[in-house]
């Protein structure tokens, strides 16, 4: 991880995950970048505040405990993929508010919907993974796609406070209502 300084911060140059995805995957759930600490365990929604997982468990009726490879396996068991909109980009600290415009370069959703065509629906995970991708995404996609509904629902993450957990897992049951196992 590449960093600049400015100042008293540092700004990092960032790589984003390979998507968790299966062929049977009929959903797929969007992030916009990492945060600090799901890149340093190197999982996605690493950040223990984060209720991506414990939303997910909820849903699935999985045991929140499980180790990170079995709840992958679980995502996967239950037809959703997720990934992020960036590929990498420079940001300093965690939020997306600190991301450097010029800096970004995207994942290539073309080739990733062609691979996983049971694919039918997309969630972003917060408004900044949604308006990532409409800006920087959906221009370059073609009339193939036009098949793909999209779908804002509240981040998960810690910063994301004005929604209670319960109001979280209630607003992210639509998920559950287009899996295809």
């Amino acid at each position: 991880m590449a960093s600049k300084i400015y100042g008293e911060c540092t700004m990092s140059a960032i790589n984003g995950f390979a998507p968790i995805a299966s062929n049977n995957a009929s959903v797929l759930i969007l992030g916009s970048m990492p945060s600090e600490a799901s890149l340093l365990r190197q999982q996605y929604y690493g950040h223990p505040r984060n209720v991506f997982w414990p939303i997910m468990s909820a849903l699935f009726g999985s045991d929140p405990e499980l180790c990170y490879q079995r709840r992958k396996e679980m995502l996967m068991e239950n037809g959703i993929a997720v990934w992020d909109v960036l590929q990498s980009c420079n940001r300093m600290g965690s939020s997306d508010s600190n991301i450097k415009l010029a800096t970004i370069r995207t994942n290539d959703f073309a080739a990733f919907f062609t691979d996983y065509k049971c694919i039918k629906r997309v969630f972003f995970n917060g408004r900044m993974a949604e308006k990532l991708y409409q800006k920087r995404i959906l221009p370059t996609l073609n009339y193939r796609f036009s098949y793909l509904e999209y779908h804002c629902l509240p981040s998960t993450s810690p910063a994301y406070a004005s929604l209670k957990f319960e109001q979280k897992i209630e607003a992210w049951k639509v998920i559950k209502q287009h899996v295809v196992k």
